[in-house]
């Protein structure tokens, strides 16, 4: 891209780089090192810090020959990370497929379709409303203080990653996986991607509302659209084109026709819009690429585990090289409350990815899909209720339609599975927070 185009970008972007939200008067403004897009830059430094060096010793690996020549202590650490390992007949583990209920009551299967719609329904519910809570209030505040705001999202990105982890690796564990023969540097490309996806989704709620942030997330099915054709080289039915068509027109109904927000709270701004594409461009990249590495046999909790010890690592780094784990840590030992809010949002967001994987194995991607689009209705609805978002008229047609269109895709998918045609694979379940 030619450079003078990312200045238009950065100096357009300039005005609306601040948080909004319920902004203190008296407060001292922020320097420029407290940018958004500053912050990015830094962050990626310290990914690129880890990135640089481990991808020079994979080739250098690689070059060599270390495979064949390797002897010693570390030769199974570097197979494991740079080679992998190559499956083995007796040792496969068959992954777990949809399970076809043969001799169960359609009571026992209604209710545990209920079992997972409410899981599913209150853990990312849960999520959203901590999620808004966290970024745009807060804490500490008096009579006399305003309270202080906690503003650093690669921290909340770590300490959802960090509990995530835990309940992977306790999973694996636990219940007998494939045998693993994927190389371990490969999941660091989707855990680079999921981080700064993430921390865009996390920063973005400092400039547009809730709802906003939703609709966005309903209209990633064209990003990962072209991603899918770039790099999976996919092809498309015309109805995926035209439902693509139709939620386009539905977000840009709401985004153009939002009213204003009481009390300041954050409003769609540039920088919102900025960091909402970020979103959805590495989240869709890291949906491809989780794809991509499916082709190893893996199950979903080994590509959840893979991914979140390199995201774990990333962001200690991260935060360690700047400085801000600590500054975290301390900001949590002052408010208590944002701890017990840390801690919940990472609790729902590792119960609701468990809620996810039995969800598909259950009752098929279809039902799932269907539940987690009534669940971003439920949020946008449940978040203008708690934090009195305004949306107008034709805002909330604009919002029939994207969910319509999501409908849609739903049941064009389902009649070409009963013709026996094959439709695009349903996006990659793991990670979705």
């Amino acid at each position: 891209m030619d450079p003078r185009w990312w200045a238009v970008v950065v100096l357009a972007a300039l005005p609306s780089l601040r948080a909004g939200g319920e902004k203190n008067p008296e407060a001292p403004p922020e320097s420029w090192t407290q940018l958004w897009f500053f912050r990015f830059l830094v962050n990626a430094a310290g990914y690129a810090s880890f990135m640089v060096p481990g991808y020079l010793l994979v080739q250098y690996f690689r070059r060599k020959n270390y495979l064949e020549t390797g002897r010693g202590l570390c030769f199974p650490l570097v197979k494991t990370c740079v080679f992998g390992n190559e499956p083995k007949a007796p040792d496969e583990v068959p992954l777990a497929a949809r399970a076809e209920p043969v001799e169960t009551s359609p009571t026992w299967q209604a209710l545990k379709l209920l079992f997972c719609a409410s899981g599913l329904q209150v853990s990312y519910l849960t999520w959203g409303v901590l999620q808004e809570r966290v970024m745009t209030r807060s804490y500490g505040a008096t009579a006399t203080s305003p309270g202080e705001r906690f503003s650093d999202s690669q921290f909340l990105v770590l300490m959802n990653r960090i509990l995530a982890l835990m309940v992977a690796g306790v999973y694996c564990i636990l219940c007998k996986q494939p045998r693993h023969g994927a190389p371990m540097y490969r999941y660091s490309f989707a855990s680079l991607s999921n981080v700064l996806s993430s921390w865009c989704q996390y920063e973005a709620l400092k400039f547009v509302s809730f709802p906003t942030q939703v609709l966005a997330k309903a209209s990633k099915v064209i990003p990962v659209m072209l991603m899918g054709k770039l790099v999976s080289r996919r092809s498309y039915e015309h109805w995926e084109y035209l439902t693509a068509g139709l939620i386009s027109i539905g977000v840009s109904m709401f985004l153009l026709s939002s009213g204003p927000e009481p009390h300041s709270s954050p409003a769609t701004t540039l920088s919102g819009l900025i960091l909402l594409a970020g979103y959805i461009a590495f989240d869709s990249f890291t949906s491809n690429w989780q794809d991509a590495l499916f082709a190893y046999k893996m199950s979903s909790v080994q590509m959840m585990f893979g991914v979140n010890l390199f995201s774990c690592l990333f962001t200690v780094g991260s935060l360690l090289e700047q400085g801000a784990l600590l500054e975290g840590i301390r900001f949590m030992g002052r408010h208590s409350e944002f701890a017990a809010h840390t801690l919940l949002l990472s609790i729902c967001s590792a119960c609701g990815q468990l809620f996810i994987f039995y969800t598909i194995g259950q009752f098929g991607a279809a039902v799932f899909t269907i539940i987690m689009t009534l669940r971003q209705a439920f949020a946008i609805l449940l978040s203008c209720l708690l934090y009195g978002h305004t949306v107008t008229v034709v805002g909330g047609l604009g919002v029939a339609v994207v969910f319509a269109a999501l409908f849609l895709r739903v049941y064009a998918r389902g009649r070409l599975k009963q013709r026996g045609k094959k439709a695009m694979p349903v996006e990659s379940s793991v990670q979705k927070v």
